[in-house]
């Protein structure tokens, strides 16, 4: 048979590329397939390594300013030498602030905007972006400010890049915005649909777990608010309703400001690997995440899995850390659900031997569809 493998990762425990290669060699154990490995992502943590894994393209090292503001090395990936991929996380990312210092005054996305000028140095004429996972809660401020954007407050001094620069914003020049970026293809990897500001906005439905208080809030919203009405006035445009527009703290909108445009994460890591591609010509499919529900099937990397999979009349077996909530509904899109828990273990115990539970799972679901192939 040939095989396709594109899961997704398992967090805290194996990424995407590890979960591929231990459900490959099970896979060979049980017999004489053909395996091809897609590991994938939605945007967020592991997006560069998924591509790098299914593409020849390089990996590109560079220093830039962390969420913190300290020096940070850190990279980013360049496909067929023209295009970018520039993980949020890996450059803003929350995993890189302790929890003790998890504050949006103190965390910046300048960091994004220098790998985005180094991508524009080195030719890159399309970038595509992961916007999961960020820290910060700047609308872009920090972002923009790298890419030339000028902030003053009201005595018209010059504003650094944090999140508490934003909070005494009260005009902005973008007269220096470098002007390559007219010239660039900015595709953003996106699976969130909230504005920028109000009830569902960046700051009230992502504040918190950045560390944002109450008060903090609602003094975000508002200079959210007022940022956007100042950039929108000199560009002719309003993109503070557009869904997507409050991802990662507000960055969706500074990418709208700069053309972009907001795309499912795992539709567009499935088009840069040729997951489809792959997929036509299968005759089963693996696929599976940390942890399922019925959230799956909405935007997740899994679930585009099998719905690509049901286009071509592909059965794709779910195979995830743990099962949970509506699985009747998964059963609806999968051919079967399976968890790799296969006794009774602590959350410790999975976490600690996920890739022995792994392989054990697959080579279990191999030996039946292996004796039900022999039964026909």
């Amino acid at each position: 048979m040939k095989i396709v493998v594109a899961p997704d990762s398992y967090k805290g425990s194996l990424s995407a590329t590890e979960v591929a290669h231990t459900i490959k060699i099970a896979i060979q154990t049980s017999g004489d397939h053909e395996v091809i490995t897609k590991p994938m992502a939605d945007g967020g943590e592991g997006t560069i390594e998924a591509i790098l894994s299914a593409t020849s393209g390089e990996r590109v090292q560079l220093s830039t300013v962390g969420p913190l503001g300290n020096s940070i090395e850190t990279s980013y990936a360049i496909v067929n030498q023209t295009i970018a991929v520039i993980e949020t996380a890996m450059h803003a990312g929350l995993y890189q602030v302790p929890d003790e210092k998890r504050n949006p005054d103190l965390t910046t996305t300048y960091g994004m905007g220098q790998a985005i000028v180094d991508a524009l140095d080195r030719g890159c004429q399309q970038i595509i972006i992961g916007l999961g996972g960020s820290a910060t809660n700047d609308g872009g401020l920090g972002l923009l400010q790298a890419l030339g954007l000028k902030a003053f407050d009201t005595n018209g001094n010059r504003l650094d890049k944090f999140g508490d620069d934003l909070l005494h914003t009260d005009s902005v020049q973008l007269d220096d915005l470098d002007p390559r970026l007219q010239d660039v293809d900015f595709r953003i990897a996106c699976d969130v649909d909230n504005p920028l500001c109000g009830e569902l906005g960046a700051s009230t439905i992502y504040g918190p777990q950045k560390g944002a208080s109450s008060e903090q809030i609602r003094l975000y919203d508002e200079a959210l608010h007022k940022f956007a009405n100042l950039i929108e006035a000199q560009l002719s445009n309003n993109w503070q309703q557009t869904a997507g527009a409050g991802a990662a703290g507000g960055l969706g909108f500074a990418f709208l400001t700069l053309g972009a445009k907001l795309e499912s994460g795992a539709s567009l890591i499935a088009e840069a690997i040729h997951l489809e591609q792959s997929i036509e010509t299968a005759d089963l499919i693996f696929t599976g995440e940390g942890q399922s529900d019925e959230q799956t099937l909405y935007g997740k990397a899994p679930g585009f899995v099998a719905d690509t999979g049901n286009k071509y009349n592909k059965p794709t077996i779910l195979l995830s850390g743990s099962l949970g909530g509506n699985t009747a509904r998964l059963r609806e899109q999968f051919a079967g659900c399976f968890s790799i828990v296969n006794k009774p273990l602590s959350l410790a115990e999975c976490m600690e031997n996920t890739s022995t539970l792994l392989k054990e799972q697959t080579m279990q679901i191999m030996t039946l569809i292996q004796a039900m192939k022999e039964d026909r």
